[in-house]
C-alpha cells in the first residue's frame, strides 16, 4: 500500500486504512469487527443494544479474535450505560475509541481522556459538530443525508466541507461510501478517513441472515426514502410494507405501537419498565429529542432485530444508507479493503501524476466527483 492512503486517521487509531466499520445495532458483532480490523480497518464494537453481560462477552471475544485496535459504541441513556462506560476503560489497552451521538457529558468523555482512549462521536449538523469538539471530542465522524438509520438533511459533498471549516479535529466523512472512488474523493475534500456501514453490513462476515442480505442486494437508490415514522426522528430506511404501514399510521397508532416495543425492549436489556422510563424522560431533559420521540425510541431496535438477527425482511424494518442501490455483491472484508486501497491509490496517482493525459484525469475525475 502506497503512503498517500495513510494519513492523521491510521496514526491515531494504529489502523492501515483510513476506513472505519461503523457500529450497527445488531449487525456490529465481534465476528464482523475482527474481520473488518484485521483486514485493515478500524472496527466498532455496537453495544448500544446490549446489555451490560453481553457486552462484556462481546468485548472479550473481539479482544481474543484480533492483536488489533477496536473500538466500541455506546448510548449515553441505555440501561447500564455506566456499567458500560467502566467496562470500557477495563479493557483500554485495546479499546483504542469510544463512538456515540446524543451524549455522554462532558464528565463522562474526560474520563474516557484520561485513560487513553479517543471520543469519536457521529454527528449529522455544524452545530453538533461544534458542540461535540466544545465536549471533549478528539475526531468528528460527520454523516451526510445519504447515509443509514438516523440521518441529517444535508448531503455530505455539502455537509463535508462545512463541518472541515468550522472545527480544528480531524474529520471523517460517511454516508453513501462504498468504495476506492469514494476514498478518494473524501482526502480530497480534507477528510482523514471515511467511516461506512451499508457496505460492511454487506460483507460475507456480517451477521445479517441471508433472507436478509438479498433484500438490501436487490434495493434501488430511489427506494431507500428518510421518515420520522419510525422513533420521531429522520431515519433512512429500504421502503416495505413495515415501513409503508408506519408512514401511514396515526399518532395514536404510532405512540401504541411504541408502548408495545417498549414491553419487548424491556426484555431484550433486562431493564425495568421505571427504568426505561427514567431513560427516556433523561434523554428529553439533556438532548433536543421530545418526550414523545424518546416513548418511540423502543420502536427501532425492535423492529431492527426481527431483520438483521431472525432473518425476517418483511415484518421489520431495514436501515440503510442509499449506496445500497449501488451494491450487488458480497466480499469478504479482506477482498473489499484491498479492492478500496487499490482503487483508491490509482485515482489519487492519476490525479497527481504530471503527464496524466486530458483524457484519463477527465476520466477519474468524473468517477470521483460523482461520489
Amino acid at each position: 500500500m502506497s503512503s498517500v492512503l495513510h494519513t492523521e486517521l491510521c496514526d491515531l487509531l494504529g489502523c492501515d486504512l483510513p476506513v472505519i466499520q461503523t457500529a450497527m445495532g445488531w449487525i456490529a458483532t465481534p465476528e464482523l469487527v475482527i474481520a473488518s480490523s484485521n483486514a485493515g480497518a478500524f472496527g466498532f464494537l455496537s453495544a448500544a443494544v446490549s446489555p451490560v453481560e453481553e457486552v462484556r462477552a462481546n468485548i472479550a471475544k473481539t479482544r481474543a479474535g484480533t492483536n488489533r485496535k477496536f473500538g466500541v459504541n455506546f448510548h449515553m441513556f441505555q440501561p447500564g450505560a455506566a456499567e458500560i462506560v467502566d467496562l470500557i476503560i477495563e479493557n483500554k489497552d485495546q479499546v483504542r475509541a469510544v463512538s456515540y451521538g446524543r451524549g455522554p457529558d462532558a464528565k463522562t468523555i474526560q474520563r474516557f481522556k484520561d485513560a487513553g482512549i479517543l471520543c469519536i462521536p457521529t454527528v449529522g449538523a455544524v452545530k453538533h459538530a461544534v458542540k461535540a469538539v466544545e465536549l471533549g471530542a478528539d475526531v468528528i465522524v460527520i454523516q451526510g443525508g445519504e447515509g443509514g438509520g438516523h440521518t441529517g438533511s444535508v448531503p455530505t459533498s455539502l455537509l463535508l466541507p462545512q463541518v472541515l471549516d468550522a472545527v480544528d479535529v480531524p474529520v471523517v466523512a460517511a454516508g453513501g461510501f462504498h468504495d476506492g472512488r469514494g476514498l478518494a474523493a473524501a482526502l480530497a475534500y480534507g477528510a482523514v478517513g471515511i467511516a461506512m456501514g451499508t457496505r460492511f453490513l454487506l460483507t460475507q462476515e456480517s451477521p445479517v441472515p441471508a433472507a436478509t442480505k438479498e433484500r438490501y442486494l436487490n434495493a434501488d437508490v430511489t427506494q431507500i426514502p428518510v421518515s420520522k415514522a419510525l422513533d420521531g426522528l429522520p431515519q433512512r430506511m429500504i421502503m416495505n410494507k413495515v415501513l409503508k404501514d408506519l408512514d401511514s399510521a396515526s399518532t395514536l397508532g404510532l405512540l401504541f405501537r411504541a408502548a408495545i416495543n417498549a414491553f419487548k425492549f424491556r426484555n431484550l436489556t433486562g431493564a425495568s419498565f421505571f427504568g426505561l422510563l427514567k431513560s427516556g424522560i433523561e434523554m428529553a431533559r439533556k438532548t433536543d429529542m421530545t418526550l414523545g420521540q424518546t416513548i418511540m425510541a423502543p420502536n427501532a431496535p425492535v423492529l431492527i432485530q426481527k431483520s438483521m438477527v431472525h432473518g425476517r425482511p418483511d415484518e421489520g424494518v431495514l436501515p440503510s444508507g442509499q449506496v445500497a442501490g449501488l451494491i450487488r455483491e458480497l466480499p469478504t472484508c479482506q477482498a473489499l479493503l484491498s479492492k478500496i486501497a487499490q482503487d483508491a491509490e490509482e485515482r489519487i496517482e492519476v490525479l497527481t501524476r504530471q503527464d496524466a493525459p486530458t483524457s484519463e484525469t477527465s476520466r477519474v475525475m468524473g468517477g470521483v466527483n460523482a461520489h
